[in-house]
């Protein structure tokens, strides 16, 4: 069941600060005695703590008979604190920064008042990831294992480029407003969809007709239901979560930077790119794994790019992502 927990006025690491600040979750299973038994899903982008049901359940990857697991939103997805779910104060174009750091230091308030001890995991898909990156750095002590599919412990450059694409494609929309609209900006949402389904899957994906292995007739059909489906989201929200992520950084407020954030990590990881992700190229995740530790890079193996990792897509991905889940778990 969906909980608001509140923060109250939430300073920012920006200086800015959120007032009456919300941290929207939903737990699965019991705490056992120790709070030693924690799985940790933090949401992606355009995605909520629903969107990991398909892993969580009897015979899934996550049992909640065995393990006490809290999927969280991120602020800016519309059901945390988000432009159209804010005070007045900061609601639409008035909202924030708000940095990767603050979805983790809100979620350790969150944790430790729901009196979680340890972290056996926290496994995250594409800005999911973003945030396992961050809590390994800032929290050592209390994260036994991270699992990042299909993303990165920071923005790159080109991802980058790639999010200014999809963010001026929405800006060009007149109806925008400079985030002051009356009416949603429906073209630019529409645009927007448009040019994230291109990125979303790999050159194979389209070349060999796999969409239609997931239920699209043709790539107009994969386009349309790209453009639909964003026409859905509020723009003020994608665009703070957009920004959330092109200013990811583990690095960030580490006094050692990047090698540093990195370096400090002692939870366990085992990093998963998609092997044909074009958003967090596999080759991004090889440097980032020689930095930690106690890395291991073991890709994802799949033809349908970046998709490959999203819960509930495909048998063959999600029993890639099983097989490194139990490993994780036993150790």
């Amino acid at each position: 069941m969906l909980a608001d927990f509140d923060l109250g006025r939430f300073g920012l690491v920006s200086g800015s600060d959120l007032p009456s600040a919300r941290l929207a979750y939903e737990t699965h299973g019991n705490l056992n005695d120790d709070g030693s038994n924690c799985i940790l899903l933090p949401s992606y982008y355009t995605g909520t703590s629903a969107s990991y049901a398909p892993w969580i359940g009897p015979g899934r990857l996550f049992d909640p008979a065995d393990w006490f697991i809290v999927a969280v939103n991120l602020f800016g997805n519309g059901v945390s604190t988000s432009p159209s779910r804010a005070h007045p104060d900061v609601a639409g174009a008035n909202f924030p920064d708000v940095d990767i750091a603050d979805n983790v230091i809100a979620q350790h308030r969150l944790l430790t008042q729901l009196g979680v001890r340890r972290i056996r995991l926290v496994a995250g898909w594409s800005m999911g990831a973003l945030q396992a990156y961050e809590w390994a750095v800032r929290y050592p002590d209390l994260v036994v294992a991270i699992l990042p599919i299909a993303g990165a412990a920071r923005c790159s450059p080109h991802n980058l480029v790639f999010l200014e694409g999809v963010k001026t494609a929405l800006l060009a929309d007149p109806a925008f407003g400079e985030g002051r609209y009356v009416t949603p900006p429906v073209k630019g949402l529409r645009a927007f969809g448009t040019v994230y389904a291109g990125w979303a899957y790999s050159q194979a994906f389209f070349r060999d007709g796999m969409y239609r292995e997931l239920g699209y007739s043709s790539v107009d059909a994969v386009i349309q239901s790209w453009a639909t489906d964003h026409e859905r989201e509020d723009a003020n929200d994608l665009l703070a979560m957009l920004g959330t992520w092109q200013r990811a950084d583990v690095g960030k407020y580490h006094p050692g930077g990047f090698a540093g954030a990195m370096g400090s990590i002692t939870a366990r990881a085992i990093v998963m790119p998609g092997s044909t992700d074009l958003y967090f190229p596999q080759a991004d995740s090889e440097r980032e794994v020689e930095l930690l530790q106690h890395g291991e890079l073991r890709p994802l193996v799949s033809d349908l790019g970046h998709v490959a990792g999203r819960p509930g897509v495909r048998e063959a991905e999600t029993a890639q992502i099983a097989t490194v889940v139990r490993e994780l778990l036993r150790g």
